[in-house]
């Protein structure tokens, strides 16, 4: 048995590649260098040198090819992201950056529960904003991972833009695996293009500044079509001898009315026009059907996946509800046994 286990534990260290700085004489790396230079007056000895010290690494190439979102059921995703602590710390947090969380809201016209919604799964309320320098994983799958490479060149290249214009530094920078920074987990060009200085300090930080990324969240969510006040998802019945959808497809190209005329049979106070799509939901005990809406469809441009949205809408929903019911009780106790809220940070 000791000489399987050594073989095995052998066999593990073989297996994991070491990372690996990134060649800059590559054909590809070169021609990305030139383009740099050409399109944007980059200063060529400047970027090789930070190119130069990127980390190819196997992990980041390993987390690309099983992301949650495709390698489990709902029932098993939801089970991450709607326990009780959770619910509870977003609770605690709502109540901690009430204003600022409002004042986005206002003027996003997102709902405020949204914004918490999407903190709590993209990073637990900003505590888990991932281990991997945004370089390394840019450069990773800029130019090791073939089937997306295009994509994460124009990333990099807008990382470079953004590390320019807002005086991040390219060689510290953190993010996820695929390169997302700071709390709400903007890609280099969702940054450049959505994220808001909402604190008016000169510069966007999404890293240490709340009022950023709620304002950052909401103008994402906003520019995408966000309609205020209408439903994101309903729970929906069907017939299975009259449903011909798979329900597996984030398109929104049904209507309450055409789908009501497919057999879903659903509550809801839209017109028949409004735009909506099926969605089959994976629980324990088989297929279960929601009707989703515009705004359900717009969480899924945050990602591109209904399970995401799915748990960004149950976890809003929770969290709301606790803070009503919170409320609730608090208005219903005498008034001497009411507690002030503690203050917190208005630090990620």
């Amino acid at each position: 048995m000791r000489t399987v286990l050594l073989l095995a534990v052998v066999l593990a260290v073989a297996g994991t590649a070491p990372a690996a700085a990134l060649d800059v004489e590559r054909p590809e790396v070169r021609s990305f260098i030139t383009h740099m230079i050409e399109a944007h007056a980059f200063d060529a000895d400047r970027l090789r040198a930070w190119l130069g010290a990127a980390q190819s690494q196997s992990s980041i190439l390993d987390a690309m090819e099983r992301p949650a979102e495709k390698a489990k059921l709902w029932y098993e995703y939801r089970a991450t992201f709607l326990t009780e602590k959770r619910i509870r710390e977003g609770v605690e947090f709502w109540t901690a950056h009430r204003d600022e969380l409002d004042r986005a809201s206002a003027v996003a016209g997102v709902a405020p529960e949204y914004l918490v919604g999407i903190l709590g799964v993209e990073t637990y309320y900003g505590r888990l904003t991932g281990r991997y320098r945004v370089l390394d994983a840019l450069c990773t799958l800029a130019f090791d991972y073939p089937a997306r490479a295009k994509y994460f060149q124009g990333e990099l290249e807008q990382f470079f833009l953004l590390t320019r214009e807002a005086a991040v530094d390219p060689l510290t920078a953190m993010g996820s695996y695929a390169g997302a920074m700071g709390a709400p987990q903007f890609m280099p060009s969702t940054f450049r293009r959505y994220a808001v200085d909402a604190d008016k300090d000169g510069r966007i930080d999404l890293w240490t500044s709340w009022a950023d990324v709620f304002a950052s969240i909401g103008n994402y969510l906003n520019q995408f079509g966000w309609l205020p006040g209408e439903p994101v998802l309903t729970a929906a019945a069907a017939d299975p001898a009259r449903v011909s959808q798979t329900g597996r497809k984030l398109v929104l190209s049904d209507t309450v009315g055409s789908l009501s005329a497919q057999g879903f049979v659903f509550d809801t106070t839209l017109p028949a026009q409004s735009p909506a799509l099926p969605i089959a939901v994976d629980e324990a005990d088989g297929v279960h059907w929601r009707i989703g809406y515009t705004n359900f469809y717009v969480i899924t441009r945050y990602n591109h996946s209904a399970l995401y949205a799915m748990a960004v809408y149950e976890l809003a929903a929770a969290v709301k509800t606790r803070i009503l019911v919170t409320a609730l009780q608090s208005a219903e106790a005498p008034a001497t046994a009411r507690g002030a809220p503690g203050g917190a940070s208005s630090k990620p």
